[in-house]
């Protein structure tokens, strides 16, 4: 089943790919790296001015890694804002995918903690450096193939 934002889309002749609705109704799409900038861009323009959340997984052991955006459609005078999800996969060998910094500011921290925790680079995000792991750390906590070190070190609270 195709949405309205979908439908808008697909009349635009914007390549996408239609995920249906999740359990409160929003529709969800996919979108290829490639093309996200330049969609972002467009959904900005279509009114979708507020970023409410950027988050990343990993869909499997060895698989594909996914950013996830929820944009909100907020205009003045509407008690029910639309929204929409976009998912954007990536490979697990050198993900990459265009940060939208540049269109939505808020997404600064989010973007860098799912480059920090899953490895994600997004391209041409202003200060794209681990956030929450010290910058000596290797590897990707929340990848599902990541090997726990066997040991921890444990510092003086001072």
């Amino acid at each position: 089943m195709q949405g309205r934002l979908s439908a808008w889309l697909v009349k635009h002749g914007l390549i996408h790919r239609s995920l249906g609705f999740d359990y409160q109704g929003i529709e969800t799409l996919q979108i290829k790296p490639e093309d996200w900038h330049s969609i972002a861009v467009i959904l900005y323009i279509y009114g979708y001015n507020y970023l409410r959340s950027q988050c990343a997984y990993d869909v499997a052991p060895g698989g594909l890694l996914a950013s996830v955006y929820h944009l909100t459609r907020i205009e003045y005078g509407v008690d029910q804002p639309e929204e929409v999800c976009i998912k954007v996969f990536s490979p697990r060998k050198n993900p990459r995918i265009p940060s939208v910094f540049w269109v939505w500011k808020s997404v600064d921290f989010q973007e860098r903690e799912s480059f920090d925790m899953l490895g994600i680079s997004y391209d041409n995000h202003p200060r794209l450096k681990r956030i929450l792991m010290p910058e000596s750390w290797i590897g990707w906590p929340l990848r599902k193939d990541y090997i726990v070190p066997n040991f921890y070190e444990i510092q003086d609270a001072h």
